[in-house]
């Protein structure tokens, strides 16, 4: 019978995946880069029955609801700052929406007592034999386990290892994101403003955490751009260049750039693994099937770790089953809600006739409905099997 499972990323897919192998009965590891939980305050969010589901039976939802946000209100602005349209809390919020890093930590303390966690380590080497995965970490430590499973996100280091370089599998989508605090100096209340010039978006709202604080947010549309992701100085440049000659509020945001200490910066890109299993070792969430923004990648992480789940303590020791039914269940579901993530960089950072078709499409009540329910029927769009805790040894039974 499979036990020893090593789980890289500590983020959301790999904490829920933990959660649920220790309550089959498997002995999860997850290993993450990082020296501890990370922080940071951007919102995630949830919608749609499959979801809420999920987060239901893991028995989260109503903890998560409790330290929910309220939802993110955005308002688009002029240079002046007259309103030229404002979108609701749930249009962004979904059902629920919860800060990141409250999410991280929910999903670790509901795993922690059935999975061992290593910070500040990652899996350098894998090698698989017949009867398992010797992994050699960068720490030089050296274990064996029945499975890997990669839920180390986008630039997931588990399928670089297995299947293959990152160019491979990330298709560049035209646009670049970051995000970094600040201090609140508008006084804002929740919700965030955003103004455009083409291609490009500068946004600053109010910090969930501390009213005090406020998070700048950038997007701007670029060529595949070749920088160092662990160099924050270069990447601090290349924000600089790209919104140095805006107005509006860009000149105070970019001049708080060199005081923050977590800036996060990445191109928005989509993942496309096929399939997403080899041998011992599969992949989970944005590591086989997501988006940088935009892609319901939060909720399509906790479905998929899920059935993944499920189905390996289902499997009766049969990984290659159960990776292969997993994937066969999820799949489609994931590159249907991936989707969204193509039209990300072109709703916020659209060009001068996007911009005045998004205000105008949007500023009408009921084409936004129908968007937002369009949304909500994707997200629901997977039949969820039901997998019983096992009895007496046994595997999970499924049912539907």
């Amino acid at each position: 019978m499979l036990k020893k499972v090593l789980i890289s990323g500590a983020s959301v897919a790999g904490p829920a995946l933990a959660c649920w192998l220790g309550r089959y009965g498997f002995e999860p590891t997850v290993v993450e880069i990082a020296p501890a939980l990370r922080g940071g305050g951007r919102a995630v969010d949830f919608r749609g029955e499959a979801h809420l589901t999920v987060l239901e039976r893991m028995g989260v939802l109503a903890e998560l609801r409790d330290i929910q946000t309220g939802g993110s209100p955005m308002t688009f602005v002029d240079e002046r700052g007259r309103t030229l349209l404002h979108l609701p809390a749930h249009f962004a919020g979904g059902d629920v929406e919860v800060l990141r890093s409250d999410l991280a930590r929910v999903l670790y303390e509901r795993s922690a007592d059935v999975a061992d966690y290593v910070f500040g380590d990652s899996a350098a080497e894998l090698t698989e034999t017949p009867g398992g995965v010797e992994v050699t970490f960068a720490s030089g430590a050296q274990r064996c386990f029945d499975l890997v499973i990669g839920a180390d996100g986008v630039h997931s280091g588990v399928r670089r290892l297995a299947f293959g370089p990152e160019e491979r599998f990330v298709s560049h989508l035209g646009y670049y994101v970051a995000t970094w605090d600040l201090p609140n100096y508008l006084g804002l209340p929740p919700g965030s403003l955003n103004y455009n010039a083409p291609g490009r978006l500068v946004s600053v709202g109010c910090d969930f955490r501390d009213s005090e604080r406020a998070n700048a947010f950038v997007v701007f549309k670029a060529p595949r751009l070749d920088y160092d992701r662990h160099d924050l100085d270069q990447q601090r440049r290349l924000i600089t260049d790209a919104f140095g000659d805006l107005g509006w509020e860009a000149p105070r945001l970019l001049a708080s750039l060199g005081s923050t200490e977590e800036l996060y910066f990445d191109s928005i890109s989509r993942v496309d693994v096929d399939p997403w299993s080899r041998g011992r070792i599969s992949l989970v969430g944005d590591a086989a099937g997501g988006a940088t923004i935009g892609g319901m990648g939060t909720g399509t992480a906790i479905v998929a770790a899920y059935v993944l789940a499920g189905e390996l303590a289902a499997a009766d020791g049969d990984h290659r089953a159960a990776f292969a039914r997993y994937e066969s269940l999820v799949r489609d579901y994931a590159t249907g809600c991936q989707v969204g993530g193509d039209r990300t960089g072109k709703f916020l950072a659209p060009g001068r006739f996007g911009r005045w078709a998004r205000n105008l499409l949007l500023g009408n009540e009921f084409l936004l409905n129908q968007m937002l329910k369009a949304g909500q029927d994707v997200s629901s769009g997977i039949d969820l099997p039901c997998y019983d805790l096992p009895h007496h040894g046994a595997g999970a039974t499924r049912s539907s």
